[in-house]
């Protein structure tokens, strides 16, 4: 990991994202549609996913998290970083009321095995983190039968 969410420190890097924004989830259709072209399948190291009420919390720890590497749409960063700010409870570095710190990742690996910097949120120190999610992958979490993926 390197440096907390301030935008002037970076230029305009790509979002890992590992549980509710995934394609097939609520709020990728909600949030990102129209906002950014075709994610690209990632894992994220250093990190381990947690259970939450409804979406996944990423703390620091030694193993993968499977997700998505996604982009804005030209012209559409500053949008789209004010709407994954605003969903993900993020008001500023270190801010008390933050749900998640968004941070620069350095650990963004590719399925070619390249590695990719990119805006990752992780769980703020007041989260509340539920149990591991064994795998590391939001979506094949263990689920109620019959019941919603995502709130």
């Amino acid at each position: 990991m390197a440096g907390r969410g301030d935008l002037r420190a970076v230029s305009e890097l790509p979002f890992f994202v590992y549980g509710t924004l995934r394609p097939g989830e609520r709020n990728h259709e909600l949030f990102l549609r129209g906002r950014t072209p075709a994610g690209e399948p990632a894992r994220l190291a250093g990190v381990l996913l947690h259970d939450g009420p409804g979406h996944p919390y990423a703390v620091r720890g030694a193993v993968e998290v499977e997700g998505e590497l996604i982009s804005a749409a030209p012209g559409g960063y500053g949008a789209l970083l004010s709407v994954l700010d605003r969903l993900e409870g993020y008001a500023g570095p270190g801010h008390p009321r933050n749900l998640y710190e968004r941070e620069v990742c350095e650990a963004v690996r590719l399925r070619d095995g390249a590695r990719v910097r990119a805006w990752v949120y992780l769980a703020a120190p007041g989260a509340a983190p539920g149990a591991p999610i064994p795998g590391g992958d939001w979506l094949s979490r263990p689920r109620l039968p019959g019941g919603p993926r995502t709130p």
